[in-house]
């Protein structure tokens, strides 16, 4: 399954690479939301891939992510949900039929955790 994911996000971020903004632009966005997080929202929760490397767990990164876009905490991080989006655009005409993914409600900061995990995969394997 990983195998798979790696090629997945091999794919399409070679399709993608000349459209994405820098890996870091990203990840200091999400840095900076994290934080925002952090301190103003900690009551929420966000169903979470108990496992990052998992294909059938991408579109639950995607539900995640449109669950923070949402909450009014996260509205001056529209730059990155922007980015986000291109990325997603990319990546969902290379996903198969998921299957079932293992979730847990998690806290925001771990999913912001596992969605930077998420985001240096998919950079990671565009270099290659």
């Amino acid at each position: 399954m990983k195998t798979h994911l790696y090629l997945l996000l091999l794919a399409a971020g070679i399709s993608a690479a000349p459209q994405m903004s820098s890996m870091a632009e990203l990840l200091t966005l999400l840095q900076q939301m994290c934080e925002v997080m952090t301190k103003d929202i900690q009551n929420l929760r966000i169903e979470t891939p108990n496992n990052i490397d998992d294909v059938n767990c991408i579109s639950t990164i995607f539900e995640g992510t449109e669950q923070l876009k949402n909450n009014p905490a996260t509205k001056k991080f529209s730059v990155f949900f922007q980015k986000f989006e291109r990325l997603k655009q990319w990546l969902m005409p290379s996903l198969e039929k998921e299957g079932k993914c293992d979730t847990e409600r998690r806290s925001t900061t771990i999913f912001i955790k596992k969605l930077t995990t998420f985001i240096r995969e998919v950079f990671k394997n565009t270099r290659v």
